[in-house]
């Protein structure tokens, strides 16, 4: 049986039934909600994300989102352009059954790239962290809700958006001024927070970020059900941590082909790395395909639209080599 093979998010190019089309047609057994961020401020994963909060409004400035004091035309704007997508995946996936991903950002990511009025980050203050978290926490519910309807025959997964996570929790987060960083926010406060968040949806939950350093161990405890990471930031240090994961029923969602345009290896070669981070962890070849979804490393958005494709069809040309030759 074959996890299979997924996208992580962000796709090239504006036009939503095109990205729809070639989601659907790529990953027949596990297509996604595509971002599409070229369209502009509001169609990238903050702006989608921020979009969705309920009671808490963001408008661009020259220095990125900003918290609002009543909803304006960015935030109607990312709200419309979500609508779009849907109703392009929808069209798409008429009479579908199975897995289908959704992604939000997490509020940890989000608490770095929202702005307070004063212009430092809502991470600076624990209070708007928690009524930030609680507003997503809301608007997700709705999503989900509402992709429900359109897509009843879908297994909803999940999927969390925390690139920023370990600088958060490391002090790395650099202030407004460039100056200094905020403090490390407490693991127990961090853990916490996703967990009230990973707990508005009862079915599959992952949690993505292409950063180095994956905190694998925090976020199993959190509740997450898979971890998707870039495979060539891994190091053997996380070897013990990805080891209880897989063995605690973990799924490891591997970006191992490359995010921008350059030369694809064979399939095969692609996935090596994971067979052998496998031997290395004296796992047993015949759990690799239950426990291991291929993906890109990161999002598409930077590629070229016919890289885009060409490395969606590897993912699960890739994935299907690891079910027939898991040594």
């Amino acid at each position: 049986m074959s996890a299979g093979a997924t996208g992580v998010g962000s796709l090239p190019g504006g036009d939503a039934r095109e990205a729809a089309r070639t989601v659907t047609g790529s990953f027949e057994d596990f297509p996604y909600l595509a971002e599409l961020p070229a369209r502009g401020p509001g169609a990238d994963m903050i702006g989608r994300s921020l979009g969705l909060l309920v009671d808490m409004y963001a408008h661009v400035e020259p220095s990125g989102w900003r918290i609002s004091d009543r909803p304006g035309r960015d935030s109607r704007r990312a709200r419309s352009w979500l609508g779009e997508d849907l109703d392009a995946l929808e069209e798409f996936t008429q009479g579908y059954e199975g897995r289908l991903k959704v992604q939000a950002v997490g509020p940890w990511t989000l608490a770095t790239a929202l702005e307070l009025h004063g212009g430092e980050a809502v991470l600076q203050d624990p209070g708007a962290c928690r009524d930030l978290a609680g507003s997503l926490a809301e608007g997700l519910r709705d999503h989900l809700a509402d992709v429900r309807r359109r897509i009843p025959g879908a297994e909803i997964v999940l999927q969390l958006d925390e690139p920023s996570l370990t600088a958060v929790l490391l002090g790395r987060v650099r202030s407004a001024s460039g100056y200094r960083t905020y403090r490390a926010v407490d693991r127990q406060v961090v853990e916490g927070a996703l967990r009230d968040l990973l707990a508005v949806h009862d079915g599959e939950v992952v949690v993505h970020s292409c950063a180095p350093e994956v905190p694998f161990a925090l976020l199993r405890r959190a509740g997450a059900t898979g971890v998707s990471f870039d495979f060539s930031l891994l190091t053997e240090r996380e070897d013990d941590a990805i080891g209880e994961a897989v063995e605690d029923g973990t799924k490891l969602f591997a970006g191992v082909v490359p995010g921008t345009d350059g030369p694809l290896s064979d399939p095969g070669g692609s996935v090596m790395g994971v067979r052998k981070l496998w031997r290395r962890l004296g796992l047993a070849p015949g759990t690799l395909a239950e426990s291991v979804v291929v993906t890109p490393s990161c999002g598409l958005a930077g590629a070229s639209p016919a890289y885009a494709r060409a490395a969606q069809a590897h993912c699960v040309r890739a994935a299907r080599s690891l079910a027939d030759n898991p040594e």
